[in-house]
């Protein structure tokens, strides 16, 4: 540096080689570590080191520039800085460019959101820069409102560029937002439509909080687009990216006093899952005084021996169906004390259930709830279970037929599936005897309720499943011992799955499940899945694996990774449930098939999930044979 201002040439096109090659092999955090501190100090207030650093990665040679410009946006403490750093690389360098608004956005989406602050920042802190990051933030909202990346991207890829598509937001000057104010609306309704299809709970919240932010963004006076979800340390962190972090401070973490100012400057963005209080208007101390006095001269009823009235609900179950189709508003307390009682009235009167239960199925199916009694929809599923369970076959027959019929909601759709789990769990399962220590050896128990997501569930049961498949020696292990009992779902089995999995292909006027209700077709699956693991040791087992592998084949490339899921859940409960030597004596065509669709799936499906389903399959699948080999002949 001493050189140059005697008018000396120098080149430093050898240091930049030198850089790039130590980057291209992996070493950017050892040599940039060291190397960015000290040229964030020597370009603070030197225009010649700007200058120098400028041109050392200019002159880094095509092939490494992607390793030394990532190692720039991970190793700058700011969007600052590295503006200082690198200049204008990106309007010079056409690789430079290629890196930064299109590979690190769109193709990868690995790196935290600490460089997706640096790189986006850095875009807009120059006005040559500021057309990339206009032409970036196109870019990603025509991926995030695109049906086919929705459905073919990985959760976090979804979420990846959610997170860049609010800090480019929280960029936009109010002149550019007016310029491009009906790109962001189209945008914004197209995407918000092809995430709320999503079966995914996380890619359907990403929409509606992205769709917001960008409302926001359009309608500073006006109306905005509101959602209703529950907020999460995710969302949180969605929401605080539209509020752009201070200059001269460190991205990835805010020291105690500025984190304080940034939530202080962020009024829309609430701490918790609390909703934010309105403030109460202030009313002088003459009026408030006023008001007071006016109720001094009314004398207080004495309402201590008050009893509150009781209803006696109905002791037959006849009566109870009078009381549940009744119209009369005056019999709304007897309702309510009706739908409290109904499910331990069904339980102790087994045979008058019988007598009169597709009937009361039917009114529990269509029942709505009159006033707002705490825990409806609970008691409603529980006094269906207990109905399904009394009087099983009339009783599957009339809700199997039922889910393919016309005029349900989807929502009755799911509450029929929810409700044959429940009841095939409870008819599958002995109950408990005796006393033991070892609270682990409990036999899994799931539980559907309505909205919930079953896979979860099912796969923690499918994984201690393969636990058990697993060979161990130990002393000294309590067990829980289970009284002899017949299943009861040994001879019902079949009426609950076979109805299910007839006419998924017959698409009706308000129902398509190979359409636009993947949504139902996704819990339907993991629904079979379920009923196929409590099949275990029944007599139906073999048919019903047969038809549910032929089920699968079907739809084995379907859009959506939530059916994909219970997809592969299927295989699992068929290999854990059909004796294996029923399996290959039947069906080893269609297991070798599988076989090679699961190892597809393990190398190439997007979703994470979905691989691990695949891997853990073809592991059990690996285990089982070797167990069978093994077995003397």
């Amino acid at each position: 540096v001493s050189f140059i201002p005697d008018g000396l040439d120098c080149s430093i096109s050898f240091v930049s080689h030198v850089l790039g090659k130590v980057c291209v092999h992996g070493r950017q955090k050892e040599i940039l570590g060291v190397l960015v501190p000290h040229l964030t100090d020597l370009t603070k207030s030197d225009c010649i080191w700007q200058r120098i650093c400028w041109r050392l990665v200019e002159c880094v040679p095509d092939r490494w520039m992607e390793a030394v410009v990532l190692g720039f946006l991970q190793g700058a403490p700011g969007a600052d800085v590295l503006s200082r750093l690198l200049g204008n690389l990106v309007v010079k360098n056409k690789k430079a460019q290629f890196v930064v608004t299109q590979k690190m956005l769109l193709l990868q989406y690995g790196h935290t959101t600490a460089v997706l602050q640096n790189l986006l920042g850095y875009l807009s802190l120059d006005s040559l820069r500021r057309t990339l990051l206009l032409r970036v933030l196109q870019e990603l909202l025509e991926t995030w409102s695109s049906s086919s990346a929705v459905k073919h991207s990985p959760a976090e890829q979804q979420l990846y560029i959610s997170k860049a598509i609010l800090i480019c937001l929280s960029h936009l000057k109010e002149p550019e937002i007016q310029s491009c104010r009906q790109e962001l609306l189209t945008s914004m309704m197209e995407g918000v439509k092809c995430h709320l299809d999503s079966s995914l709970p996380q890619l359907r919240r990403l929409g509606m909080v992205v769709a917001e932010s960008i409302s926001l963004k359009i309608n500073t006076e006006g109306l905005v687009l509101k959602f209703e979800y529950e907020e999460d340390n995710e969302t949180r962190e969605l929401k605080s990216l539209l509020v752009q972090t201070p200059p001269f401070c460190v991205v990835p973490s805010l020291p105690d006093d500025e984190s304080e100012k940034a939530g202080a400057a962020l009024p829309l963005v609430p701490e918790s899952n609390e909703k934010p209080h309105t403030a109460a208007p202030v009313m002088p101390d003459e009026e408030l005084d006023a008001e007071l006095d006016s109720d001094d001269d009314l004398t207080p009823y004495d309402m201590s021996e008050d009893k509150e009235l009781k209803i006696k609900a109905p002791v037959y179950i006849r009566d109870c169906i009078e009381v549940l189709t009744g119209s009369r508003s005056e019999d709304v307390d007897k309702w309510e004390a009706t739908v409290k009682a109904l499910e331990s009235l069904v339980r102790k009167n087994p045979a008058a259930t019988r007598e009169v239960s597709v009937e009361l199925a039917k009114i529990l199916l269509h029942l709505e709830e009159k006033t707002c009694i705490e825990g409806f929809v609970e008691l409603r599923q529980r006094a269906q279970v207990a109905v399904l369970t009394t009087d099983p076959i009339p009783v599957v027959k009339y809700l199997t037929s039922q889910f393919y019929s016309l005029n349900y909601s989807l929502r009755q759709r799911m509450d029929i599936l929810d409700i044959l789990v429940l009841a095939a769990q409870e008819l599958s399962c002995p109950k408990f005897h005796g006393k033991t220590k070892h609270s682990g050896a409990q036999k899994p128990y799931i539980q559907l309720l309505p909205g919930s997501d079953s896979s979860k569930d099912w796969r923690r049961i499918v994984d201690e499943r393969i636990k058990s498949k697993t060979r161990r020696f130990a002393m000294g292990q309590s067990h829980v011992e289970l009284a002899s009992r017949p299943n009861k779902f040994n001879s019902v089995a079949g009426h609950f799955f076979f109805p299910l999995i007839q006419h998924f292909d017959r698409p009706l006027t308000t129902f398509d499940l190979l359409g636009e209700d993947h949504l139902v077709l996704g819990r339907l699956v993991h629904t079979l899945a379920i009923l196929m693991y409590l099949a275990v040791n029944t007599v139906a087992v073999t048919a019903m694996g047969k038809a549910l592998l032929e089920f699968v084949w079907s739809l084995r490339f379907h859009t959506d990774s939530y059916v994909r899921q219970g997809l592969l859940s299927c295989i699992s409960s068929l290999l854990l449930s059909v004796p294996m030597e029923r399996i290959l004596a039947d069906m080893t065509e269609e297991l070798l098939e599988t076989q090679s669709w699961l190892g597809d799936v393990m190398e190439k499906d997007p979703d994470g999930d979905c691989r691990r389903l695949a891997l853990q399959n073809l592991l059990l699948m690996e285990n089982l044979k070797k167990k069978l080999e093994t077995v003397p002949s």
